[in-house]
């Protein structure tokens, strides 16, 4: 089989490895990630190519076994559910600028959390619902050069990223009728950037790539806190210095026979960044630093995340069955990001799909993924600044089931 044939067949792996990554990267992720970050359009070979695709994410998480306040207050129910399912939005466009060099600029949202466990649970002290969500804004470029087989490529890239939520949770328990809620509001936003460089050889498929993404500095930390329950009003909040994570991404692939492809990643994120983000009231500012240390003469609350470095392994197989179909499969490993506060466990995630090329510039995908968060238990864990988190409630999960569905379409030019 001549070269030519052999790339042909080939080819379509590359397209199957991106839809099925676009539904197995936030069925698993660990932290706050949902979408993550993605520059795999920036190595379409088409002049122009524009890709938009949408996951939704079903995690089926079960709070079990819950006592509150160091296990003094336990009245309410022991179970609540822990996780709502949520969407995953990614669109880009990517042109070839000069010869060799190739620019994309795309819209994601890379980080989020939701959960809501509700007010009737015996951890509301600590948590009635959480929603955390992000938009990034990024451009991304590369030059690539003739080396050797194949061709070296060095990326660059900036983005920008803005950060908000809210936290509600119990602040007193009236058993005759409706309890006060504190809520606190928060928004921040910052810049990042990434750089990179990749091998590859088209003629066999073959890529190989390293990309680092820097941290995300968010030095304004903003909101405000909702006491009017209990007769406190609105007080406007800010919050210390904090960073959203930087990682770095390993992804190989390569073509293992005609119409077969293999291909893998190993990630890296620095989620250890994220411990208790301390909540000060902007009347006490200049009067103490605001820090986690215990005990604060100025902390009003905190979100209390504690994670440690998030682990990301996965594997696949791709196949391209004639011109317009090919499907891909792939396992992935997510070492869970807590260890002693929160349910961030470990998570095994099965993923497949297929693409339908009905005409050469166009590529629609379906994925779907299956997968298993494994068990734990929330309880307390203290900080390096002295600072305890998990006092107002502890519960376990048990082995719970997360799925996901995606799809997206490309178009080329």
């Amino acid at each position: 089989m001549n070269i030519l044939r052999l790339k042909a067949l080939l080819g379509a792996g590359c397209f199957s490895i991106a839809m099925v990554g676009a539904v197995m990267h936030p069925a698993h992720a660990g932290g706050l990630e949902r979408g993550g970050y993605d520059i795999d359009l920036l190595f379409d070979p088409a002049p122009v190519a524009t890709e938009a695709e949408a996951t939704y994410v079903m995690p089926d998480r079960k709070y079990k076994n819950a006592t509150g306040r160091e296990g003094t207050f336990t009245i309410l129910s022991s179970t609540a559910d822990g996780a709502e399912p949520y969407w995953v939005p990614r669109i880009g466009v990517k042109a070839q600028v000069v010869q060799g060099v190739d620019c994309m600029v795309d819209y994601s949202q890379p980080w989020g959390a939701h959960t809501a466990p509700g007010a009737s649970w015996n951890g509301a002290f600590s948590n009635v619902e959480t929603d955390i969500k992000s938009n990034n804004y990024a451009g991304t470029c590369s030059y690539k050069f003739d080396a050797g087989k194949g061709q070296l490529r060095f990326i660059g890239g900036v983005f920008y990223q803005d950060i908000s939520g809210f936290k509600e949770s119990l602040v007193g328990f009236n058993p005759f009728g409706p309890s006060p809620m504190g809520r606190v509001d928060l928004e921040a936003s910052g810049w990042g950037w990434r750089a990179g460089v990749a091998y590859e050889i088209p003629e066999i498929a073959l890529r190989a790539s390293l990309v680092y993404n820097s941290k995300v500095k968010l030095d304004n930390i903003s909101g405000t806190l909702d006491l009017t329950s209990i007769g406190q009003g609105l007080i406007p909040i800010y919050g210390s210095t904090q960073y959203m994570p930087d990682s770095v991404e390993l992804k190989l692939q390569s073509g293992i026979a005609p119409g077969w492809l293999a291909f893998g990643s190993i990630k890296w994120v620095n989620w250890s960044t994220l411990q208790s983000v301390p909540i000060c009231s902007e009347q006490t500012k200049g009067l103490a630093a605001c820090t986690s240390v215990s005990p604060s003469p100025v902390r009003l609350t905190s979100l209390d995340l504690m994670y440690r470095d998030g682990w990301t392994v996965s594997g696949g197989v791709g196949h391209k069955f004639n011109d317009q179909w090919s499907a891909a499969g792939q396992l992935s490993w997510d070492r869970g990001t807590s260890h002693g506060y929160g349910v961030q466990t470990d998570t095994w995630t099965l993923g497949g799909g297929v693409a339908y090329t009905p005409r050469p510039n166009i590529e629609l995908r379906l994925a779907g993924a299956i997968g298993v968060m494994t068990s734990g238990h929330s309880g307390t864990l203290t900080d390096a600044n002295g600072y305890t988190a998990g006092t107002d409630a502890t519960y376990d999960v048990g082995n719970d089931l997360i799925t996901a569905i995606s799809g997206g379409v490309k178009i080329k030019f």
